[in-house]
Protein backbone atom coordinates (compact mmCIF):
# COMPACT_ATOMS: atom_id res chain seq x y z
CA UNK A 1 0.00 0.00 0.00
CA UNK A 2 1.33 3.49 -0.93
CA UNK A 3 1.66 5.19 2.40
CA UNK A 4 -0.93 7.97 1.41
CA UNK A 5 -3.25 5.61 1.01
CA UNK A 6 -3.36 4.65 4.19
CA UNK A 7 -4.30 7.65 5.30
CA UNK A 8 -7.45 7.36 3.37
CA UNK A 9 -11.03 6.89 5.30
CA UNK A 10 -12.61 5.72 2.32
CA UNK A 11 -15.48 3.08 3.23
CA UNK A 12 -14.92 4.06 6.65
CA UNK A 13 -18.37 5.13 9.06
CA UNK A 14 -17.39 7.72 11.99
CA UNK A 15 -19.47 9.00 14.63
CA UNK A 16 -18.38 12.24 16.05
CA UNK A 17 -20.17 14.13 18.99
CA UNK A 18 -20.61 17.69 19.04
CA UNK A 19 -20.00 18.40 15.98
CA UNK A 20 -22.46 21.02 15.25
CA UNK A 21 -20.06 24.03 15.54
CA UNK A 22 -16.76 25.11 16.99
CA UNK A 23 -13.65 22.57 16.42
CA UNK A 24 -15.93 19.85 16.67
CA UNK A 25 -17.42 20.61 12.74
CA UNK A 26 -14.30 21.57 11.70
CA UNK A 27 -13.28 18.14 12.28
CA UNK A 28 -16.53 16.52 11.34
CA UNK A 29 -15.80 17.94 7.69
CA UNK A 30 -12.03 16.88 7.89
CA UNK A 31 -13.29 13.66 8.01
CA UNK A 32 -15.44 13.84 5.26
CA UNK A 33 -12.90 15.28 2.91
CA UNK A 34 -10.43 12.03 4.23
CA UNK A 35 -13.56 9.87 2.75
CA UNK A 36 -15.15 9.28 5.82
CA UNK A 37 -19.19 8.95 5.83
CA UNK A 38 -19.38 11.05 9.25
CA UNK A 39 -22.46 10.81 11.22
CA UNK A 40 -22.46 13.72 14.25
CA UNK A 41 -24.81 14.26 16.93
CA UNK A 42 -25.39 16.63 19.48
CA UNK A 43 -28.45 18.43 21.14
CA UNK A 44 -29.09 21.22 18.08
CA UNK A 45 -28.53 18.66 15.39
CA UNK A 46 -26.65 21.02 13.32
CA UNK A 47 -27.56 21.73 9.53
CA UNK A 48 -26.03 19.17 7.99
CA UNK A 49 -23.43 20.93 5.58
CA UNK A 50 -20.32 20.23 4.50
CA UNK A 51 -21.51 16.70 3.62
CA UNK A 52 -22.04 15.59 7.63
CA UNK A 53 -25.15 13.94 8.70
CA UNK A 54 -26.44 14.98 11.15
CA UNK A 55 -28.77 13.80 14.35
CA UNK A 56 -30.16 15.70 17.38
CA UNK A 57 -29.04 13.93 20.11
CA UNK A 58 -27.69 14.10 24.17
CA UNK A 59 -24.78 12.00 24.82
CA UNK A 60 -25.40 13.01 28.33
CA UNK A 61 -28.48 10.75 28.57
CA UNK A 62 -27.01 7.58 29.24
CA UNK A 63 -30.51 5.61 29.15
CA UNK A 64 -30.85 6.71 25.37
CA UNK A 65 -27.06 5.74 24.26
CA UNK A 66 -28.21 2.26 22.36
CA UNK A 67 -30.99 3.37 20.75
CA UNK A 68 -28.72 6.79 19.57
CA UNK A 69 -25.86 3.96 17.85
CA UNK A 70 -28.44 2.30 16.58
CA UNK A 71 -29.54 5.64 14.93
CA UNK A 72 -26.16 6.69 13.70
CA UNK A 73 -25.10 3.15 12.22
CA UNK A 74 -28.75 3.34 10.40
CA UNK A 75 -28.06 6.52 8.47
CA UNK A 76 -24.32 6.06 8.68
CA UNK A 77 -24.74 2.56 6.54
CA UNK A 78 -23.40 -0.13 8.99
CA UNK A 79 -21.47 -0.54 12.02
CA UNK A 80 -19.61 2.36 13.85
CA UNK A 81 -16.16 2.51 12.39
CA UNK A 82 -14.68 4.99 14.81
CA UNK A 83 -16.14 7.11 17.39
CA UNK A 84 -14.65 10.62 18.11
CA UNK A 85 -15.45 12.72 21.46
CA UNK A 86 -15.78 16.27 20.31
CA UNK A 87 -18.48 17.35 23.12
CA UNK A 88 -17.44 19.19 25.83
CA UNK A 89 -18.37 21.89 28.72
CA UNK A 90 -16.45 24.06 31.18
CA UNK A 91 -17.12 26.12 33.94
CA UNK A 92 -14.34 28.49 35.54
CA UNK A 93 -14.62 29.09 38.97
CA UNK A 94 -12.19 29.48 42.12
CA UNK A 95 -11.85 25.77 43.62
CA UNK A 96 -12.86 26.82 47.04
CA UNK A 97 -16.24 28.06 45.18
CA UNK A 98 -16.71 25.78 42.43
CA UNK A 99 -20.76 24.48 42.25
CA UNK A 100 -20.68 20.88 42.91
CA UNK A 101 -24.05 20.63 40.42
CA UNK A 102 -21.29 22.22 37.77
CA UNK A 103 -19.09 20.01 38.64
CA UNK A 104 -21.42 17.22 38.51
CA UNK A 105 -22.69 18.60 35.13
CA UNK A 106 -18.71 19.09 33.57
CA UNK A 107 -17.78 15.45 34.98
CA UNK A 108 -20.99 13.86 33.41
CA UNK A 109 -20.21 15.47 29.69
CA UNK A 110 -16.64 15.37 29.66
CA UNK A 111 -15.91 11.83 30.99
CA UNK A 112 -18.87 10.03 31.95
CA UNK A 113 -20.77 9.91 28.34
CA UNK A 114 -17.75 9.33 26.23
CA UNK A 115 -16.64 6.46 27.79
CA UNK A 116 -20.13 5.22 28.14
CA UNK A 117 -20.68 6.14 24.59
CA UNK A 118 -17.03 4.18 23.64
CA UNK A 119 -18.69 1.26 25.29
CA UNK A 120 -21.35 0.95 23.24
CA UNK A 121 -19.50 1.55 20.27
CA UNK A 122 -16.50 -1.08 21.31
CA UNK A 123 -19.41 -3.63 22.53
CA UNK A 124 -20.78 -3.78 19.28
CA UNK A 125 -16.65 -3.76 17.30
CA UNK A 126 -15.75 -6.44 19.09
CA UNK A 127 -18.53 -8.43 18.75
CA UNK A 128 -18.87 -7.92 14.79
CA UNK A 129 -15.22 -8.14 14.51
CA UNK A 130 -14.53 -4.48 13.43
CA UNK A 131 -11.10 -3.21 13.61
CA UNK A 132 -11.75 0.13 15.19
CA UNK A 133 -10.46 3.22 16.15
CA UNK A 134 -11.99 5.68 19.37
CA UNK A 135 -10.27 9.38 19.18
CA UNK A 136 -11.17 10.88 22.48
CA UNK A 137 -10.32 14.68 22.96
CA UNK A 138 -8.41 15.68 25.71
CA UNK A 139 -6.37 18.95 26.41
CA UNK A 140 -3.90 21.18 28.48
CA UNK A 141 -5.03 20.00 31.56
CA UNK A 142 -5.13 16.32 30.87
CA UNK A 143 -1.64 16.47 31.61
CA UNK A 144 -0.97 19.96 33.27
CA UNK A 145 -2.89 22.40 35.96
CA UNK A 146 -5.05 26.02 34.70
CA UNK A 147 -6.30 27.75 37.63
CA UNK A 148 -9.89 27.78 38.15
CA UNK A 149 -10.95 24.45 36.29
CA UNK A 150 -11.00 22.06 38.65
CA UNK A 151 -13.77 19.95 37.49
CA UNK A 152 -12.44 20.25 33.45
CA UNK A 153 -9.03 19.06 34.31
CA UNK A 154 -10.90 16.17 36.22
CA UNK A 155 -12.29 15.30 33.66
CA UNK A 156 -9.69 15.58 30.81
CA UNK A 157 -7.16 13.98 33.27
CA UNK A 158 -9.73 11.23 33.67
CA UNK A 159 -9.83 10.76 29.91
CA UNK A 160 -6.35 9.78 29.41
CA UNK A 161 -6.87 6.87 32.30
CA UNK A 162 -10.06 5.86 30.01
CA UNK A 163 -8.22 5.79 26.83
CA UNK A 164 -4.92 4.11 28.63
CA UNK A 165 -7.35 1.06 30.11
CA UNK A 166 -9.84 0.67 26.88
CA UNK A 167 -6.40 0.72 24.53
CA UNK A 168 -4.79 -2.00 26.90
CA UNK A 169 -8.16 -4.31 27.19
CA UNK A 170 -9.29 -3.77 23.48
CA UNK A 171 -5.56 -3.94 21.48
CA UNK A 172 -6.20 -7.48 20.64
CA UNK A 173 -9.57 -7.47 19.48
CA UNK A 174 -8.12 -4.64 16.93
CA UNK A 175 -9.95 -1.85 18.09
CA UNK A 176 -7.64 1.17 19.16
CA UNK A 177 -8.25 4.07 21.46
CA UNK A 178 -5.87 7.39 21.48
CA UNK A 179 -6.43 11.09 22.18
CA UNK A 180 -5.97 14.54 20.48
CA UNK A 181 -4.84 17.05 23.35
CA UNK A 182 -5.99 20.32 21.93
CA UNK A 183 -3.81 23.96 23.32
CA UNK A 184 -5.71 27.14 23.12
CA UNK A 185 -7.98 27.57 20.07
CA UNK A 186 -10.46 30.34 19.54
CA UNK A 187 -14.09 28.60 20.60
CA UNK A 188 -17.07 29.18 23.24
CA UNK A 189 -14.90 27.71 26.25
CA UNK A 190 -12.24 30.10 25.90
CA UNK A 191 -14.54 32.96 24.50
CA UNK A 192 -13.98 34.39 28.27
CA UNK A 193 -10.40 34.16 27.91
CA UNK A 194 -10.09 35.80 24.60
CA UNK A 195 -12.00 38.80 25.54
CA UNK A 196 -9.24 39.45 28.60
CA UNK A 197 -6.26 41.40 26.75
CA UNK A 198 -3.88 40.34 29.61
CA UNK A 199 -5.31 36.86 29.64
CA UNK A 200 -4.57 36.51 26.02
CA UNK A 201 -1.40 37.74 26.19
CA UNK A 202 -0.32 35.33 28.67
CA UNK A 203 -1.52 32.29 27.21
CA UNK A 204 0.12 33.88 23.85
CA UNK A 205 3.74 34.19 25.57
CA UNK A 206 3.54 30.63 26.77
CA UNK A 207 2.83 29.10 23.30
CA UNK A 208 6.64 28.20 21.37
CA UNK A 209 4.90 29.18 17.73
CA UNK A 210 3.84 31.76 18.93
CA UNK A 211 -0.03 31.62 17.78
CA UNK A 212 -3.14 30.27 18.57
CA UNK A 213 -4.61 27.22 17.34
CA UNK A 214 -7.30 27.01 14.22
CA UNK A 215 -9.63 24.83 13.88
CA UNK A 216 -8.36 22.79 10.73
CA UNK A 217 -5.13 22.26 12.78
CA UNK A 218 -6.99 19.37 14.52
CA UNK A 219 -8.17 17.90 11.09
CA UNK A 220 -4.61 16.53 9.89
CA UNK A 221 -3.91 14.50 13.33
CA UNK A 222 -7.68 13.29 13.81
CA UNK A 223 -7.26 11.70 10.15
CA UNK A 224 -4.00 10.66 10.85
CA UNK A 225 -5.80 8.40 14.12
CA UNK A 226 -8.95 7.62 12.64
CA UNK A 227 -7.00 5.96 9.78
CA UNK A 228 -5.02 2.87 8.82
CA UNK A 229 -1.66 5.40 9.26
CA UNK A 230 -1.85 4.94 12.79
CA UNK A 231 -2.64 1.50 12.99
CA UNK A 232 0.54 0.36 15.72
CA UNK A 233 -0.65 3.13 17.83
CA UNK A 234 -2.91 2.63 21.16
CA UNK A 235 -2.91 4.14 24.61
CA UNK A 236 -1.56 7.42 23.05
CA UNK A 237 -2.35 11.16 24.30
CA UNK A 238 -1.29 13.26 21.05
CA UNK A 239 -0.98 16.84 21.82
CA UNK A 240 -1.42 19.80 19.22
CA UNK A 241 -0.83 22.85 21.31
CA UNK A 242 1.67 25.00 19.29
CA UNK A 243 4.79 23.74 21.91
CA UNK A 244 2.90 24.35 24.89
CA UNK A 245 3.53 21.19 26.60
CA UNK A 246 7.19 21.00 25.65
CA UNK A 247 8.16 23.95 27.73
Amino acid sequence: MNVLDSFSLSGRRVLLTGGSRGLGHTMAVGLVQAGARVVTVSRSGGDGADGVVTMVGDVTRLDTLESLVDEAEGRAGGTIDSVVHAAGVQHRAPAVDFPLPEWERVVRTNLTAPFALSQEVGRRQIERGIEGSHVFVGSLTSTLARPNLAAYAASKSGLLGVVRTLAAEWATSGVRVNALGPGYYRTALTEELFRDDAAREELMGRIPQGRFGRPEDLCGPLVFLTSAASSYMTGQLVMVDGGWTAM
